[in-house]
């Protein structure tokens, strides 16, 4: 367990520049986030194709991209009238984000109480665990 918070908090620490200039999405932009890094690039329509029913207004969803490219996560480009919107912010980047107000907001900044309530949960399996343990012993490796 020791090795797996020791990785943890490098990996934290390193990401910790670029995350204090993360905002938190709401449910509602993160679905948005989640289509646009899935398509990389698209215009309000695409995104909206890709949206369970009942499908938002087009409005609904301009709005929120919008608000997304205020906050810094999106850009776009201009094609007359039109936009095409692109993620300014890697959903690798917004994962390490969430993940570590998760782990300061409900397990104390301790990855050691975070897997310990997945394993106690059994969110986490034997065949995770043993992966788990193979990703800690080849970082271990790497350490040294």
């Amino acid at each position: 367990m020791y090795l797996w918070v020791y990785v943890w908090k490098d990996v934290m620490e390193n990401k910790d520049k670029k995350m204090k200039k993360l905002k938190e999405l709401t449910r509602a932009e993160e679905q948005i986030m989640q289509e646009l890094w899935n398509l990389e690039k698209a215009f309000v329509k695409d995104i909206i194709k890709r949206l369970p029913n009942p499908k938002p207004a087009y409005n609904t969803v301009s709005t929120i991209i919008r608000i997304l490219e205020t906050k810094g996560f999106v850009g776009h480009e201009a094609f007359g009238k039109s936009h095409r919107y692109h993620p300014v912010v890697s959903k690798e980047d917004y994962r390490a984000f969430a993940t570590g107000k998760l782990l300061h907001g409900y397990f104390g900044d301790s990855a050691r109480n975070m897997l310990s309530f997945f394993v106690e949960e059994q969110k986490l399996d034997m065949r995770d665990a043993d992966e788990l343990l193979k990703l800690l012993e080849e970082a271990k490796k790497k350490k040294k």
